[in-house]
C-alpha cells in the first residue's frame, strides 16, 4: 500500500460548517493529488467518480444528446460508444467498462429486470452500484458502500412505513440487511443490535425539516468517516475521505446558495405584499 506523505500533509483541515474550499470535486483530479497517486490507487478514487457515470449513463439511455455531467470518469463520446457496443452484444473489456454498468446496460436492451425494481432502472442501478463498491478489497472504500446502502435503505424503509407505502419496493440491494428491512414485520426491523447506529437513524427520520434532517444525515456520515480513517494517516484511505468530505461541503455551499435566493424571494414577496397601492393608479 502506498503512502503520500508530502500529500496528504498538505491538505487543509475541513469542517461541514467551512463556507468555502480550495478543492472542488470537479477539479480535485486535474490538481496535484490525483496525477501522483499509484494506478491501483487511482483506481480506487474513480469508483467515488462512477456515481456520475451511472447518471449519465440512465440520462443517455433515455436521451442520446442529453447533457452529462462532465464530473464522470467517461465523456459523452465514451459512453455512446460503450452503450452501442453493449447493444450490438459486443464484448467490452471489464477493465475499461465496470462491470455493473455492462450488466445494466445488457438487462436494458434485453428487457430483463435492471435490478430490484424493473419500472425504477435508477434501483436496479443503484443496488448494482453498492455492490459494485462493496466488493472492493480496501475495507474502508466497501465498508463506506455499505455503511450508505444500510443508511438509505433503512431511511426508505422507514418513510415507507410511515406513509403507509409498501416497504419492499423501497428497499434495493441484495444482502442480510436489505432482505430483513424488506420481510420483517418488527419495530426496529429487528436491527436494533445489529445496526449500531439504528437509532440514529430513526431519530434523523423523525425530523420534519428538510434541511435540518439533511445536515443530521451528513453529520452522522462526517462523524463515521472521521472514526473509519482514524488510523489511516498517511494512506488512499485519507484521500478518500477527504474526496468525501469535499462532496458534502460543496452540496451544502450550493445549498445555502439556494436558500439565499429562496429568502430574498420570500423578502421580495412580503415587500410586494405590504404595499398598498392606491386605487388611482391601478
Amino acid at each position: 500500500m502506498s503512502n503520500y506523505y508530502y500529500l496528504i500533509a498538505g491538505l487543509p483541515d475541513l469542517t461541514l460548517e467551512d463556507s468555502k474550499l480550495s478543492y472542488t470535486v470537479s477539479g480535485f483530479r486535474e490538481g496535484d493529488i490525483y496525477p501522483s497517486l499509484s494506478d491501483a490507487d487511482k483506481r480506487l478514487i474513480d469508483l467515488f467518480y462512477l456515481k456520475f457515470d451511472h447518471a449519465n449513463v440512465l440520462k443517455l439511455l433515455k436521451n442520446k444528446d442529453a447533457e452529462i455531467d462532465t464530473r464522470g470518469n467517461f465523456s459523452a463520446v465514451e459512453l455512446a460508444e460503450y452503450i452501442a457496443a453493449i447493444k450490438e452484444g459486443g464484448a467490452v473489456n471489464p477493465k475499461e467498462f465496470p462491470s455493473y454498468l455492462v450488466t445494466f446496460i445488457t438487462n436494458y436492451f434485453s428487457d430483463m429486470p435492471a435490478g430490484d425494481d424493473p419500472e425504477l432502472p435508477e434501483n436496479g442501478l443503484a443496488a448494482l452500484y453498492y455492490a459494485y463498491g462493496m466488493e472492493s478489497k480496501n475495507r474502508f472504500v466497501a465498508s463506506w458502500f455499505e455503511f450508505n446502502l444500510i443508511l438509505n435503505n433503512v431511511f426508505a424503509a422507514l418513510t415507507a412505513r410511515k406513509y403507509k407505502t409498501e416497504v419492499s419496493r423501497n428497499i434495493v440491494g441484495d444482502t442480510a440487511i436489505t432482505e430483513t428491512l424488506r420481510t420483517s414485520g418488527a419495530r426496529d426491523f429487528g436491527l436494533t443490535g445489529e445496526v449500531t447506529y439504528f437509532d440514529q437513524l430513526v431519530k434523523i427520520s423523525e425530523i420534519d425539516e428538510l434541511l435540518e434532517r439533511e445536515k443530521k444525515i451528513d453529520r452522522l456520515k462526517w462523524n463515521w468517516i472521521e472514526d473509519e480513517i482514524f488510523f489511516h494517516y498517511f494512506s488512499v484511505e485519507r484521500i478518500f475521505a477527504f474526496l468525501l468530505k469535499i462532496e458534502m461541503i460543496e452540496r451544502w455551499l450550493s445549498l445555502d446558495k439556494e436558500r439565499g435566493k429562496e429568502m430574498f424571494r420570500e423578502l421580495i414577496g412580503s415587500l410586494k405584499d405590504d404595499v398598498r397601492i392606491p386605487a388611482e393608479f391601478k
